[in-house]
């Protein structure tokens, strides 16, 4: 028997469509952005059709082009394309603007609007999923790069004490902190960057976020045990069937660790609201999408090694 999920998704693959949607990206095939959205579809009664797009690295604008010649309404932009889809806009968020990528297409007419989903969707995951403010933490960013700048807006807009930016290369930190400091100030949030061993031994963090793709090579970022703080939520944007290293590595210092998954979900649901002006319950699919890393799990359990 189909579970509701499944039946879900096709429903919403067997709708007659009316609009047409896509994740576009090198490689693509692996993007679970199809399931996400057309569970959101179902659940909401929009009637869509959202692909997996596969684009050379040379021909980016062409093949988003042809995809808005086709009918296409909105897409939503993986690697490599972030800076691509940035450079296309016609007009941009400030969500965008400050993070200097777009995860997010939206056409109308010939307005290409790029926008910036991956901060909020960050930020709801942790306060609205897993139920923890940042208002007045210590929080520790690691990594500088397009992930870390994507989320910087977000994080700072939700006033935490302190932010520390560290970095394998202290010098990118401080960029980051040079770009961010009016936001900063704005939000009253001391904002700080370094290398990683610039970390002193007093530095403790509330929040701790793993903004690196470190867990894709089984690594972790070389920073002190002594780093977490008591009940201190650690967070890595990468997931997948089992706990990411960092995510181990940090619940034998005494935190509470999460992986991204749930960020995947929140960001798709913000570009499912700035296509659609609908915003869909994430919790249902969020389980679902949880329950399906868990069969991973334990099929990959099950296999000859």
């Amino acid at each position: 028997m189909p579970s509701s999920f499944q039946e879900a998704i096709l429903a919403a693959a067997s709708a007659p469509p009316t609009d047409r949607y896509g994740v576009i990206g090198n490689p693509i095939a692996h993007s679970k952005s199809p399931i996400i959205h057309a569970a959101f579809a179902q659940q909401t009664g929009q009637l869509i059709r959202y692909d997996r797009i596969y684009a050379e690295l040379i021909a980016f604008d062409e093949t988003v082009m042809t995809f808005v010649r086709e009918g296409g309404r909105g897409l939503n932009v993986t690697v490599p394309f972030k800076l691509d889809a940035y450079a296309m806009s016609t007009s941009l968020s400030l969500r965008a603007e400050s993070a200097g990528a777009v995860n997010t297409l939206k056409f109308d007419g010939e307005e290409i609007f790029g926008d910036n989903t991956d901060g909020v969707g960050l930020m709801r995951d942790i306060t609205h999923n897993i139920g923890n403010s940042f208002e007045g933490e210590r929080v520790l960013l690691l990594g500088a790069g397009g992930a870390a700048r994507g989320v910087l807006l977000p994080l700072l807009e939700h006033k935490p004490a302190r932010v520390f930016i560290a970095n394998r290369t202290a010098d990118r930190a401080n960029k980051l902190v040079d770009r961010f400091e009016v936001s900063a100030k704005l939000h009253e949030v001391e904002l700080v960057g370094g290398g990683y061993d610039e970390l002193a031994a007093d530095d403790v963090f509330d929040v701790i976020i793993n903004a690196t793709a470190s867990s894709l090579q089984a690594e972790v970022p070389p920073i002190p045990t002594t780093v977490f703080g008591p009940n201190a939520l650690a967070y890595d944007m990468m997931y997948g069937p089992r706990p990411t290293v960092f995510m181990e590595f940090a619940r034998r210092n005494g935190a509470r660790a999460w992986d991204g998954l749930g960020m995947l979900v929140e960001q798709a649901a913000e570009s499912f609201f700035v296509w659609r002006d609908v915003r869909p319950d994430t919790a249902p699919v969020l389980l679902a999408m949880r329950e399906g890393l868990q069969g991973e799990a334990a099929v990959a359990a099950r296999a000859p090694r």
